[in-house]
């Protein structure tokens, strides 16, 4: 579990995160110094109650305090495909749930084209308390919480992770690149040095889809959703996303 001194290391290593995201490495740094430190939990003790209990009562950010409830995830417990994005929104802040505001219901959008609902799958962010004014997560803020994300897979053991947008990709591949570079490429996530790769694919956060609303960006994501069901043995409805 992270402790007190892991916390104390925030401070130090808030730049080195802070040029990793801008995609720079600080010199005479190898990206492997850049790693999300895990947290040491018996898994077979553990399960999505008691990181959820954790979660509520969290205060290893600053974003603890500051929020109106946690969203820790929601979904199907055995999911073959885990939905993961940044941060919660003020819609999910106000009902603790991710993914329900208007990027929520595109997600639910591109979830039904794929022939699938929402109880099929689990939805959940890199950040499980939503920043102020909607604001990018700070670097500390991912050290501290990425390890219940990485304990929620570790439980649920899905096929495909479907990284929504940047942060999401960014931080499980440990890589600087851009999404527009990273998105349609299936990659191997390892949760730790002793597990089974999981494939995840990368693909634009349904807010972005929003803002840039375009029938090739719609395809792109259609074409990445397309994979994972192929990559699955799944059907591939001729339905697209609206």
């Amino acid at each position: 579990m992270l402790n007190q001194k892991n916390i104390r290391k925030i401070a130090g290593q808030y730049a080195e995160m802070d040029a990793f995201f801008a995609g720079f490495s600080p010199r005479g740094k190898s990206r492997q110094s850049l790693c999300i430190a895990e947290p040491q939990t018996d898994l077979s003790q553990d399960s999505l109650e008691k990181i959820t209990g954790e979660i509520e009562t969290c205060r290893l950010c600053e974003l603890g305090a500051l929020r109106k409830n946690p969203v820790p995830g929601q979904g199907n417990p055995n999911a073959q495909i885990v939905f993961v994005g940044e941060a919660p929104g003020a819609d999910e802040d106000e009902q603790g749930l991710a993914f329900v505001g208007r990027a929520g219901k595109l997600l639910t959008d591109i979830i039904n084209a794929m022939g699938l609902k929402r109880e099929n799958v689990f939805i959940c962010n890199i950040i499980k308390c939503r920043p102020p004014d909607n604001r990018d997560p700070r670097p500390a803020e991912i050290i501290a919480c990425t390890p219940y994300l990485h304990r929620q897979l570790a439980l649920i053991k899905p096929d495909v992770i479907i990284a929504l947008g940047a942060h999401p990709a960014r931080t499980l591949l440990k890589t600087e690149q851009a999404i527009g570079k990273l998105r349609g490429i299936m990659q191997d996530y390892y949760i730790d040095d002793n597990s089974a790769p999981i494939k995840l694919m990368p693909t634009y956060h349904p807010a972005y889809l929003l803002r840039n609303y375009s029938y090739e960006n719609r395809q792109r994501v259609w074409q990445d959703v397309q994979k994972v069901l192929e990559y699955l043995g799944l059907p591939i409805p001729k339905k697209k996303i609206n």
